[in-house]
């Protein structure tokens, strides 16, 4: 059976972003931390995070958003980020002058970044997840913090 594109839903959207001027390798070790998290969380990693890498992928995971918010009218409460990938992009190529009439040729690498956010609330199994955080059981007892200095310990015997 035929499913019709216009009944159907869309569940995902993206952002891309091409020829960003920095290493693939770099801009992967930031990527692999936001994977398969929330959007509110993804931003408090990125802004929080002390590397070049965090800015444009900021703002892919922004603009993202952006797209789910307009085109899906879904709340960024609901988005996760179901893919993220970084691959590599062209090599800038130029030749720097040298002594003796010589030249050094500079390579600056380029990528392109993917990020595709899901609306959870538009997928059944995700829906449940809700439900398994509320703990049933509540702890009977608890552990007591012992303060060493104000209980009577070493330090008042004189």
């Amino acid at each position: 059976m035929l499913k019709n594109k216009k009944t159907e839903k869309k569940k995902e959207v993206y952002a891309l972003g091409q020829h960003i001027s920095m290493s693939a390798d770099k801009a992967r070790r930031v990527i692999d931390q936001i994977r398969g998290r929330s959007y509110e969380e993804t931003l408090m990693i990125l802004e929080l995070m002390p590397y070049r890498a965090c800015y444009p992928i900021f703002k892919l995971v922004y603009s993202a958003a952006a797209n789910a918010s307009y085109n899906m009218a879904s709340n960024e409460a609901n988005l996760v980020i179901s893919k993220a990938e970084v691959n590599k992009g062209t090599t800038i190529k130029k030749l720097k002058p040298r002594a003796r009439g010589r030249s050094y040729p500079i390579k600056k690498p380029t990528c392109h970044i993917t990020i595709v956010m899901k609306d959870i609330s538009l997928d059944d199994k995700y829906v449940e997840i809700d439900s398994l955080k509320k703990t049933r059981w509540k702890k009977k007892h608890t552990a007591a913090y012992r303060d060493m200095y104000s209980s009577g310990g070493i330090w008042d015997k004189k």
